[in-house]
Protein backbone atom coordinates (compact mmCIF):
# COMPACT_ATOMS: atom_id res chain seq x y z
CA UNK A 1 0.00 0.00 0.00
CA UNK A 2 1.51 3.73 -0.72
CA UNK A 3 1.71 5.73 2.61
CA UNK A 4 3.03 9.00 2.31
CA UNK A 5 3.47 11.43 5.67
CA UNK A 6 3.45 15.07 5.48
CA UNK A 7 4.27 17.89 7.34
CA UNK A 8 4.15 21.77 7.52
CA UNK A 9 3.36 24.97 8.91
CA UNK A 10 0.18 25.77 8.25
CA UNK A 11 -1.02 29.63 7.36
CA UNK A 12 -4.76 29.13 8.33
CA UNK A 13 -3.86 27.89 11.64
CA UNK A 14 -0.48 29.35 12.38
CA UNK A 15 0.97 26.02 13.22
CA UNK A 16 2.78 23.00 12.18
CA UNK A 17 0.30 19.86 11.14
CA UNK A 18 0.79 16.73 10.24
CA UNK A 19 -0.93 14.14 7.75
CA UNK A 20 -0.51 10.99 6.28
CA UNK A 21 -1.95 9.40 3.22
CA UNK A 22 -3.03 6.20 2.21
CA UNK A 23 -3.71 4.50 -1.14
CA UNK A 24 -2.81 5.35 -4.59
CA UNK A 25 -5.86 6.58 -6.30
CA UNK A 26 -9.69 6.47 -6.06
CA UNK A 27 -11.96 8.59 -4.17
CA UNK A 28 -10.27 11.47 -2.17
CA UNK A 29 -11.31 10.63 1.38
CA UNK A 30 -10.67 13.37 4.41
CA UNK A 31 -10.72 11.62 7.71
CA UNK A 32 -11.14 13.20 11.04
CA UNK A 33 -10.31 11.78 14.10
CA UNK A 34 -12.09 10.65 17.22
CA UNK A 35 -12.44 14.36 19.67
CA UNK A 36 -8.76 16.08 20.10
CA UNK A 37 -7.02 12.99 18.01
CA UNK A 38 -4.31 12.55 15.75
CA UNK A 39 -3.81 11.64 11.81
CA UNK A 40 -2.04 8.72 12.91
CA UNK A 41 -5.66 7.73 15.15
CA UNK A 42 -7.26 5.55 12.21
CA UNK A 43 -4.01 3.39 11.48
CA UNK A 44 -3.45 2.90 15.12
CA UNK A 45 -7.66 1.18 15.58
CA UNK A 46 -7.57 -0.50 12.54
CA UNK A 47 -9.97 1.67 10.53
CA UNK A 48 -6.60 2.05 7.41
CA UNK A 49 -6.58 -2.23 7.29
CA UNK A 50 -10.15 -3.08 7.55
CA UNK A 51 -9.47 -0.73 4.16
CA UNK A 52 -6.76 -2.64 3.05
CA UNK A 53 -8.40 -4.10 0.00
CA UNK A 54 -10.56 -0.81 -1.24
CA UNK A 55 -7.00 1.07 -1.11
CA UNK A 56 -5.57 -1.85 -3.15
CA UNK A 57 -7.57 -1.61 -5.33
CA UNK A 58 -7.18 1.85 -5.97
CA UNK A 59 -10.85 2.67 -5.19
CA UNK A 60 -10.12 5.22 -2.14
CA UNK A 61 -7.53 7.48 -0.77
CA UNK A 62 -7.60 8.72 2.62
CA UNK A 63 -6.06 11.35 4.18
CA UNK A 64 -5.83 11.13 7.80
CA UNK A 65 -5.40 14.77 9.15
CA UNK A 66 -5.13 15.46 12.77
CA UNK A 67 -7.77 18.04 14.92
CA UNK A 68 -7.24 21.61 16.99
CA UNK A 69 -10.39 20.14 19.60
CA UNK A 70 -8.08 20.96 22.20
CA UNK A 71 -7.40 25.03 21.10
CA UNK A 72 -11.41 24.76 19.84
CA UNK A 73 -14.38 23.48 21.50
CA UNK A 74 -12.46 21.55 24.09
CA UNK A 75 -10.64 24.64 25.14
CA UNK A 76 -12.94 25.52 28.08
CA UNK A 77 -10.60 28.54 29.18
CA UNK A 78 -11.90 30.35 26.43
CA UNK A 79 -14.65 32.59 25.33
CA UNK A 80 -17.18 30.23 22.85
CA UNK A 81 -16.84 32.98 20.41
CA UNK A 82 -12.56 32.15 20.05
CA UNK A 83 -13.23 28.69 20.09
CA UNK A 84 -15.37 28.71 17.30
CA UNK A 85 -13.06 31.03 15.55
CA UNK A 86 -10.64 28.33 15.73
CA UNK A 87 -12.70 25.84 14.56
CA UNK A 88 -13.29 28.15 11.34
CA UNK A 89 -9.39 28.66 10.78
CA UNK A 90 -9.43 24.70 11.02
CA UNK A 91 -12.61 24.32 7.93
CA UNK A 92 -10.24 27.01 6.24
CA UNK A 93 -6.71 24.57 6.92
CA UNK A 94 -8.97 21.14 5.42
CA UNK A 95 -10.49 24.01 2.28
CA UNK A 96 -7.58 25.76 1.92
CA UNK A 97 -4.32 23.75 2.45
CA UNK A 98 -5.44 19.84 2.35
CA UNK A 99 -7.49 19.72 -0.23
CA UNK A 100 -5.53 21.67 -2.78
CA UNK A 101 -2.93 18.49 -1.56
CA UNK A 102 -5.11 15.88 -2.68
CA UNK A 103 -5.64 17.56 -6.08
CA UNK A 104 -2.32 18.06 -6.58
CA UNK A 105 -1.75 13.72 -5.70
CA UNK A 106 -5.18 12.85 -7.12
CA UNK A 107 -7.03 13.90 -10.27
CA UNK A 108 -10.26 12.02 -9.04
CA UNK A 109 -12.96 14.62 -8.37
CA UNK A 110 -15.02 12.64 -5.83
CA UNK A 111 -14.59 14.00 -2.05
CA UNK A 112 -15.47 11.61 0.94
CA UNK A 113 -15.48 13.23 4.04
CA UNK A 114 -15.58 10.81 7.56
CA UNK A 115 -15.27 10.61 10.53
CA UNK A 116 -16.82 8.81 14.21
CA UNK A 117 -18.05 10.89 17.17
CA UNK A 118 -17.01 14.25 17.24
CA UNK A 119 -14.71 13.51 13.77
CA UNK A 120 -18.42 12.99 12.57
CA UNK A 121 -19.17 16.29 13.75
CA UNK A 122 -16.10 17.61 11.98
CA UNK A 123 -17.41 15.75 8.35
CA UNK A 124 -20.88 17.49 8.85
CA UNK A 125 -19.50 20.57 9.37
CA UNK A 126 -16.94 21.21 6.53
CA UNK A 127 -19.36 19.13 3.98
CA UNK A 128 -22.71 21.55 4.92
CA UNK A 129 -20.42 24.30 5.35
CA UNK A 130 -18.47 23.77 1.77
CA UNK A 131 -20.94 21.46 -0.28
CA UNK A 132 -19.52 22.72 -3.38
CA UNK A 133 -16.45 20.77 -2.34
CA UNK A 134 -17.98 17.75 -1.18
CA UNK A 135 -19.51 14.89 -2.63
CA UNK A 136 -20.54 12.36 0.20
CA UNK A 137 -20.99 12.43 4.16
CA UNK A 138 -20.31 9.55 5.92
CA UNK A 139 -21.51 10.67 9.62
CA UNK A 140 -20.60 7.64 12.40
CA UNK A 141 -21.80 8.05 15.83
CA UNK A 142 -21.93 11.80 15.20
CA UNK A 143 -22.69 14.68 17.03
CA UNK A 144 -24.71 17.42 14.71
CA UNK A 145 -25.46 19.74 17.67
CA UNK A 146 -22.67 21.28 19.31
CA UNK A 147 -24.83 23.65 21.79
CA UNK A 148 -23.35 22.18 24.69
CA UNK A 149 -19.49 23.51 23.27
CA UNK A 150 -21.26 27.48 23.15
CA UNK A 151 -22.08 27.87 27.27
CA UNK A 152 -25.90 29.67 25.48
CA UNK A 153 -23.52 31.87 23.58
CA UNK A 154 -24.90 31.84 19.81
CA UNK A 155 -23.75 34.83 18.41
CA UNK A 156 -22.15 34.59 14.24
CA UNK A 157 -19.00 32.78 14.81
CA UNK A 158 -21.13 30.18 16.94
CA UNK A 159 -24.17 29.90 14.68
CA UNK A 160 -22.05 28.89 11.80
CA UNK A 161 -20.11 26.17 13.19
CA UNK A 162 -23.50 24.88 14.18
CA UNK A 163 -25.26 22.46 11.94
CA UNK A 164 -28.35 22.29 13.68
CA UNK A 165 -28.72 25.88 14.35
CA UNK A 166 -27.27 27.13 10.67
CA UNK A 167 -29.19 24.23 8.65
CA UNK A 168 -32.60 25.50 10.31
CA UNK A 169 -32.11 28.84 8.62
CA UNK A 170 -30.95 28.32 5.48
CA UNK A 171 -32.81 29.80 3.04
CA UNK A 172 -30.66 30.71 0.31
CA UNK A 173 -31.87 28.66 -3.04
CA UNK A 174 -28.12 28.45 -3.92
CA UNK A 175 -26.52 26.93 -1.08
CA UNK A 176 -29.97 24.34 -0.80
CA UNK A 177 -29.28 23.12 -4.47
CA UNK A 178 -25.74 22.88 -3.77
CA UNK A 179 -26.59 20.76 -0.55
CA UNK A 180 -29.15 18.74 -1.90
CA UNK A 181 -26.57 17.37 -4.56
CA UNK A 182 -24.52 15.75 -1.80
CA UNK A 183 -24.57 12.24 -0.66
CA UNK A 184 -25.38 12.05 3.35
CA UNK A 185 -25.25 8.63 5.29
CA UNK A 186 -26.03 9.26 9.15
CA UNK A 187 -24.97 6.37 11.34
CA UNK A 188 -25.56 5.51 14.61
CA UNK A 189 -26.24 3.23 17.37
CA UNK A 190 -30.03 2.81 18.66
CA UNK A 191 -28.52 3.04 22.21
CA UNK A 192 -26.19 5.60 21.65
CA UNK A 193 -26.93 8.80 23.03
CA UNK A 194 -26.62 10.65 19.94
CA UNK A 195 -29.63 8.61 18.39
CA UNK A 196 -32.00 11.43 19.35
CA UNK A 197 -29.77 14.44 17.59
CA UNK A 198 -29.30 12.28 14.67
CA UNK A 199 -32.66 11.75 14.17
CA UNK A 200 -33.91 15.27 14.48
CA UNK A 201 -30.86 16.41 12.05
CA UNK A 202 -31.88 13.85 9.79
CA UNK A 203 -35.75 15.65 9.77
CA UNK A 204 -34.37 18.69 9.60
CA UNK A 205 -32.29 18.18 6.51
CA UNK A 206 -34.77 16.81 5.03
CA UNK A 207 -37.64 19.67 5.56
CA UNK A 208 -34.94 21.88 3.85
CA UNK A 209 -35.37 18.91 0.82
CA UNK A 210 -31.87 17.82 1.71
CA UNK A 211 -31.90 14.13 1.40
CA UNK A 212 -30.02 11.88 3.63
CA UNK A 213 -30.15 8.64 5.03
CA UNK A 214 -30.33 8.06 8.34
CA UNK A 215 -29.28 3.77 9.38
CA UNK A 216 -29.72 3.13 12.64
CA UNK A 217 -27.84 -0.41 14.16
CA UNK A 218 -28.59 -2.36 17.03
CA UNK A 219 -26.98 -1.40 20.44
CA UNK A 220 -24.65 1.20 21.10
CA UNK A 221 -22.41 0.95 18.46
CA UNK A 222 -20.12 3.67 19.54
CA UNK A 223 -16.77 2.23 19.65
CA UNK A 224 -13.96 0.98 17.30
CA UNK A 225 -15.28 -2.36 16.14
CA UNK A 226 -18.79 -0.94 15.09
CA UNK A 227 -16.69 1.95 13.17
CA UNK A 228 -14.56 -0.53 11.32
CA UNK A 229 -17.77 -2.52 10.07
CA UNK A 230 -19.90 0.71 9.19
CA UNK A 231 -17.14 2.47 7.41
CA UNK A 232 -16.91 -0.79 5.01
CA UNK A 233 -20.29 -1.09 4.79
CA UNK A 234 -21.17 2.71 3.54
CA UNK A 235 -18.00 3.88 1.98
CA UNK A 236 -19.25 2.88 -1.27
CA UNK A 237 -22.73 4.27 -0.54
CA UNK A 238 -25.56 3.30 1.35
CA UNK A 239 -28.47 0.53 1.22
Amino acid sequence: MHVEYHKWFSPSLGRDMELKIFGHGGARCIVYPTSRGSFHEWEDRGMIQALGHHLGMGWLQIYCVSCVDHESWYDRRKHPRHRAVRQHQYDLYVKNEVLPLSQQKNDNPFVILTGASFGAYHAINFGLKFPECTGRIISMSGMCDIEKFCDGYGADEVFFNNPMAYIAHEHDPWRIRQLQQLDIILVVGRDDPLIDQNRRFSGLLWSKGIGNALREWDGWAHDWPWWRKMILHYIGGHD
